[in-house]
């Protein structure tokens, strides 16, 4: 096995373990090692898209994806800034802008999503938790998504995605965005009734309803 091989393997398995601090140490190896960062990026992509099928097919639970989209956190920004860094681009199958509502500082399901979404291929803007109605609408029009993913864990916060889509509405971009919306305290059948084009229960499941609303197969 060459060293650069080693380097990946482990990396996928500390994604997959949901090891954080040996994330970031092979990440940043991998960078002084000049191995392509696009290249490293594809290693996490399959690792914590292999960690969220697990999730889904009841192999992993709610812990194991927490601790690997934690473990992703870690790898990540490493690896952008390393883009960036050599002008190079990944090929993306649209943007999404994601946050947690008004009055809610709930992460980690969010954090969840945002990271197999990041994995199916999506470029994700994330906005972070205590999201106003303003705020998400000033990020629609700066950075123009295919889709906005909206969480809330709580009940008496459900309503704060109403409140964005109504604004969407009388600022004349509802119909220049999707909308998705999940979290603990929502239904599909609130999701229908604020005029959501659609509503996952759990992360890798708003993975594959970004893609079907962004038309991939």
């Amino acid at each position: 096995m060459s060293a650069e091989t080693e380097i990946l393997e482990n990396l996928k398995k500390a994604i997959f373990e949901g090891n954080a601090g040996d994330a970031r140490s092979l990440t940043l190896k991998a960078m002084e090692k000049k191995i392509d960062p696009l290249t490293v990026a594809d290693v996490l992509t399959e690792a914590i898209r292999k960690v969220g099928e697990g999730f889904g097919r009841g192999e992993l639970f709610i812990i194991d994806l927490s601790m690997a989209a934690e473990a992703m956190k870690n790898a990540v920004p490493i690896i952008e800034e390393e883009i960036k860094k050599a002008g190079k681009k990944q090929k993306t199958q649209g943007t999404v802008v994601i946050g947690t509502v008004a009055g809610d500082i709930h992460d980690i399901g969010k954090t969840m999503v945002s990271t197999l979404i990041t994995a199916a291929g999506f470029e994700v803007i994330d906005l972070g938790v205590d999201i106003p109605a303003e705020k998400f609408l000033e990020a629609v029009r700066k950075y123009n998504p295919d889709i906005l993913a909206m969480s809330s864990l709580m009940t008496i916060t459900t309503p704060e995605q109403g409140k964005v889509l109504e604004a969407l509405r009388r600022e004349g971009l509802r119909d220049k965005v999707k909308v998705m919306v999940g979290g603990g305290a929502v239904t599909q059948e609130f999701a229908e009734g604020i005029g959501a084009d659609g509503y996952a229960p759990t992360a890798p499941g708003a993975a594959e309803l970004a893609k079907k609303l962004a038309g991939i197969e």
